[in-house]
């Protein structure tokens, strides 16, 4: 698979998990692309934690369109049935579980579901942002990343890295394939036939249930 389109799969196959009626919050980065890959036919709400609900695409007629950002600083529109609202009310609605799903990525994810995705021990971090809050306020927690890093798996027995909540992550998607935290442990439910199972197990250092019903995942 080509680099370039490894960001563009993983957000195409996310999409398929959110639903007609959803409130989701997407991190920065890759999962700012789920949209883009959305079915026109189903209406979700995205929620953005620096202060407004009906995330939409940057509106380029808008004049005031130069002050609307995402969680990330990145330019942002507004639904016109959005609304924007003051932090406190933004994590109101987080804390509250009035999100059905939150999408991020991670540095890494253990086979129990604990999730490592705010700071690497001696590299400058902006801050935590609200990646605490939402994956223990939110109904669904999905972390959308890359398979390794480096070619280092990123899927673990246990987390190095200074956790960000214990056993939140309900599933990954990676460029390899799907994976569902469950109380046996982590369990391959589809996959990208551009790569074998033993070639996925080999990226990763924790040990994948292979489940009987295993799915092609690009279809």
């Amino acid at each position: 698979m080509e680099r370039s389109e490894i960001k563009p799969f993983i957000a195409k196959r996310v999409a398929k998990e959110l639903h007609d009626g959803d409130v989701v919050n997407l991190g920065i980065g890759l999962p700012t692309m789920v949209p883009d890959f959305l079915d026109p036919s189903i209406s979700i709400t995205l929620q953005s934690e620096n202060g407004f609900i009906g995330l939409a695409a940057v509106d380029e007629s808008n004049p005031e369109k130069d002050y609307i950002v995402n969680a990330g600083g990145q330019p942002a529109g507004i639904a016109k049935d959005g609304m924007f609202f003051d932090s406190a009310t933004s994590f109101q609605i987080i804390r509250g579980g009035h999100v059905d799903a939150t999408v991020l990525g991670s540095l890494q994810v253990a086979e129990n579901g604990d999730i490592a995705n705010w700071i690497i021990p001696g590299k400058m971090v902006p801050g935590m942002g609200g990646a605490m809050d939402l994956v223990v306020g939110a109904k669904k927690v999905i972390v959308a990343m890359e398979h390794t890093q480096k070619g280092n798996p990123k899927i673990l027995k246990e987390c190095t890295l200074p956790l960000t909540a214990q056993g939140q992550v309900n599933m990954i998607i990676t460029e390899m394939g799907v994976m569902e935290v469950t109380d046996k442990g982590l369990v391959l439910t589809e996959y990208n036939p551009e790569f074998t199972v033993e070639e996925i197990q080999a990226a990763t250092e924790a040990q994948l249930i292979i489940a009987d019903d295993l799915k092609d995942m690009t279809k």
